[in-house]
């Protein structure tokens, strides 16, 4: 007897039949009972003795967005080749980092040699030193693992908390450090043997200390001085005439008893020198000690408190191997009455490089696209200055991966001939951020630590050669109102081709900078907003263009002398 099926049955019972579980065999063991879990003291011991993980900076490459194609302007990219490199105007990412709050790790650099022919890329692993104060050591605080319930002050521990978070900088020390990397070591800090840019300055007992205002105008002494970087500030200390003999922050003593390292993790050190010192009056008339060796400490004389230390100035001389050989300062010591609670404090810091090589040229005569355009600063009295160091000459923002102008400041990129370039960052500011401090940081922000006065018209041009040095005209485009902060800095490099149609040289005949500023309206308390910074270069030929012609046919001038015809005529 034949049944049929219809293609649904046949399709239903052919999925019950695969639905069925296997059979049970004799020969297999019945699955064990799940293990217990495992309690959570253990769990975080074992945790705890893992080692730190180690993150390779060489491998990772942040504009790497192509899959197995080389990204324009990439310098880590695997993908790209010495061919693609010898095509890159710069490198998009100069530093790549792992995490950019500990204090020391490694940093991979990259760069172009545009002298190279053709231009290479240009690799080194260097140990980065993060300056600020607030980087993290290491990472094993079990303090800092989870959030405490906040101590709400009350009339018993009132005293012992303003005695331990009253002042303008605190620390919170822990309770034992177990350390299971030594990459997580304090001591590694500044595990670096030359001195760079930003990296605080050292000294025997810490680092040299430039008095700033931290979070009100009072002066902290945690305020670490950092290489190259010019600093100016002031600062409002509190004092008594009755007690000024023993406040060591208004004591010339205090700012020059300590040796500064000459290099970071050295024993060879520099001491700081007195270079001058001027005695100012309550009535504010100043005169300059003829002996700079005598070292004056505040005293009390018919109820003034003399010698009180009113500026320092310190000039400190390095190498271009980032070496520091001496170091000087200056001071202003001044008088103040009973009447006097506090005082005002100012403290500068500049630098000066020795032992200068010539400042290598960017053509001759005429300039080479790729590199840098050479400029300078011109004092009254003699030919043209300029720096050794290519960031020395004339730089622009150099934008970050980040894109925080915060952590910006500082990086600068040189401007090379022929390159149109454009960077920028982005501003967070909130309702608390004031005018005046903000616009003063912005314009350091977009010009650099120091801004040239002048260009080289050609890229051989000699600094005694004033004439052949064009001067940097600066424009601004602002609103009229109460409060305008820069946002952006447009360069433009007018040149024209000189000399023979056959080998035009390239001039620099016109450099304009153009600062844009806007208006910063007041925010609402508890709002932020945020503001795109931008710095751009342009290069703009203004040469005339040949035309074509054809010279004028010869024309006959011939005279026949007088007595030609003689006899006949």
């Amino acid at each position: 007897m034949m049944v049929a099926l219809r293609p649904g049955a046949f399709l239903l019972l052919l999925l019950f039949f695969l639905l069925l579980p296997p059979p049970l065999r004799a020969e297999e063991p019945s699955p064990e009972p799940p293990a217990p879990p495992e309690d959570r003291a253990a769990a975080g011991e074992r945790l705890r003795r893992r080692p730190a993980p180690v993150t390779d900076v060489a491998k990772l490459c942040t504009c790497d967005l192509l899959v197995a194609q080389c990204d324009v302007n990439c310098c880590c990219d695997p993908d790209c080749s010495a061919a693609d490199f010898s095509l890159f105007t710069t490198c998009s990412v100069p530093i790549v980092t792992g995490d950019s709050r500990l204090c020391s790790q490694k940093a991979a650099v990259y760069s172009l040699d545009v002298k190279a022919n053709p231009p290479e890329r240009v690799f080194q692993l260097i140990d980065h030193v993060n300056p600020s104060v607030f980087c993290i050591h290491a990472t094993n605080y079990k303090q800092a693992l989870y959030f405490p319930s906040p101590e709400i002050p009350t009339p018993e521990n009132f005293d012992e908390l303003f005695k331990k978070f009253g002042s303008a900088a605190f620390s919170a020390e822990p309770e034992s450090w177990t350390l299971d990397s030594d990459a997580l070591n304090p001591s590694d800090a500044n595990e670096t043997y030359r001195y760079e840019y930003g990296i605080p300055i050292q000294t025997v007992d810490g680092f040299l200390r430039l008095p700033s205002p931290v979070v009100s105008s009072w002066c902290s002494d945690a305020n670490p001085a950092g290489f190259l970087v010019n600093q100016a500030t002031k600062c409002i200390r509190s004092v008594s005439v009755g007690k000024c003999g023993n406040i060591q922050a208004v004591s010339m003593l205090f700012y020059i008893n300590s040796s500064i390292l000459a290099v970071p993790k050295s024993s060879q050190m520099v001491n700081i020198t007195v270079q001058s010192v001027v005695i100012q009056s309550l009535n504010g008339m100043r005169t300059l000690l003829n002996s700079k060796d005598v070292l004056r400490h505040p005293m009390i004389l018919d109820e003034l408190c003399m010698n009180v230390v009113l500026g320092v100035s310190y000039h400190i001389t390095y190498t271009d191997a980032g070496e520091i050989i001496e170091a000087a300062a200056s001071f202003v010591l001044g008088a103040i009455n009973k009447e006097a609670l506090s005082v005002q404090q100012s403290f500068e810091i500049s630098f000066t490089q020795v032992n200068t090589k010539p400042v290598p040229l960017s053509g001759n005569p005429g300039y080479v696209a790729g590199l840098p355009v050479r400029a300078g600063f011109k004092p009254q009295k003699s030919g043209i200055i300029q720096s050794t160091n290519a960031y020395g000459q004339l730089t622009i923002l150099q934008s970050t991966s980040n894109q925080d102008c915060l952590t910006a400041q500082g990086g600068r990129t040189p401007v090379l001939f022929g390159y149109n370039m454009i960077s920028g960052c982005k501003l967070r500011i909130t309702a608390a951020v004031k005018c005046q401090p903000l616009t003063q940081a912005l314009l350091d922000l977009l010009k650099g630590q120091s801004f040239p006065e002048y260009v080289a018209s050609f890229g051989n041009s000699q600094a005694e050669n004033v004439h052949d040095w064009v001067p940097i005209i600066h424009l601004q485009n602002s609103e009229q109102s109460s409060c305008q902060i820069p946002v952006s800095l447009e360069i433009e490099v007018k040149w024209t081709k000189y000399g023979s149609l056959v080998n035009p040289q390239a001039r620099i005949v016109n450099v304009t900078a153009t600062t844009t500023t806007t208006t910063l309206k007041q925010l609402p308390s508890g709002r932020e907003r945020t503001i795109p910074i931008l710095s751009s270069v342009v290069f703009t030929d203004i040469s005339s263009p040949a035309e074509p012609g054809y010279k004028a046919w010869p024309t006959i001038n011939a005279k026949l002398p007088f007595d030609f015809f003689f006899p006949f005529v």
